[in-house]
């Protein structure tokens, strides 16, 4: 049996009079990736840093790759690899500098690494170059593949697209997706919930220390009012005759469509299919809608996705 990358139980934390993390359960498999969402204050933050061996506890049990990060905390350490939010290159430095910087620093870092690191990231012409003349997305890059020197089997990444256009945030996803293709586990933390969403093999929504919801994108949709199946309709007397018989039904007349709620399952979907089949009713398109992510935090937290950062 596998052991989980992660485990976490009755993790709390406080600071003073103001709990952060109210005793707080997670399970993070071996190669995926798990994003951990909530509103500004929630406790994310909070959470990585315990998790990463940055902040103790003040209750519960956490392991990472196999370690207790209270008794274990420089095991854990080899074994992680941590992305903040911002860069955190020297600018006086080239890419290349940079990364023998790392391999000075890392006991575990292989002959070569900096030169593999270099063509997987893309950064070979400007390896020479100061990283103060990079991109945003290539300090991003050059920073990631910092945190890959010791070939760590865990990496926490904290908004690692925040500030980057969508081209280089689409570049970042892939080289995320090829990590976890290799194996790698990535304990996400973002504040653009599609990114969450393209990304993620479980999520976690935290608010005021607690975890309110968790699965995968699709179940949390699901979980949210507003799954419906779209019927369109080749002719206005078909559409007439399917609007009397799902009663529940929204009508759009202009574009002879019926909306009819449900939960988008299988089951469901056959229901309805086999009750206009009763009725030799006939649909030229169907289609399911699902809530979105953003539905989804809204309706857990209260809060809109543009106060989800942190």
């Amino acid at each position: 049996m596998t052991t989980p990358a992660i485990t976490a139980s009755g993790l709390r934390k406080a600071y003073q009079d103001k709990t952060v993390l109210a005793g707080i359960d997670l399970h993070v498999e071996a190669g995926t990736v798990f994003s951990l969402l909530g509103p500004n204050g929630a406790g994310k933050t909070t959470a990585v840093n315990v998790l990463t061996t940055l902040t103790k506890a003040d209750g519960g049990t956490v392991r990472v790759a196999g370690h207790d990060v209270a008794t274990e905390a420089k095991a854990v350490r080899s074994a992680i690899g941590v992305t903040g939010q911002f860069a955190a290159v020297d600018e006086l430095l080239t890419g290349e500098e940079n990364l023998r910087l790392m391999v000075d620093l890392s006991p575990r870092a292989e002959a070569g690494v900096v030169g593999r690191l270099l063509d997987r990231f893309e950064l070979g012409e400007a390896a020479r170059k100061p990283a103060s003349t990079y991109s945003g997305g290539m300090r991003r890059k050059l920073d990631l593949a910092m945190t890959l020197v010791g070939d760590p089997r865990i990496i926490f990444l904290d908004e690692p697209t925040t500030g980057l256009d969508p081209r280089s945030r689409r570049t970042m996803w892939e080289i995320i997706r090829e990590l976890v293709a290799d194996g790698v586990t990535v304990f996400l933390t973002t504040q653009y919930l599609e990114e969450a969403d393209q990304l993620a093999d479980r999520i976690a929504v935290l608010d005021h220390g607690r975890l309110v919801a968790e699965g995968t994108p699709a179940e949390l949709k699901r979980r949210i009012p507003g799954t419906h199946v779209r019927l369109r309709f080749a002719t206005a007397a078909e559409l007439d005759a399917a609007a009397r018989i799902l009663t529940d039904a929204t009508r759009e007349d202009e574009a002879l469509a019926l909306k009819v709620p449900g939960d988008g399952g299988t089951r469901s979907l056959r229901t309805l299919l086999d009750r206009l089949d009763e009725y030799a009713i006939s649909a030229e398109e169907l289609s399911v809608h699902t809530p979105d992510l953003d539905d989804v935090f809204l309706a857990l937290t209260g809060h809109a996705t543009e106060v989800s950062a942190k």
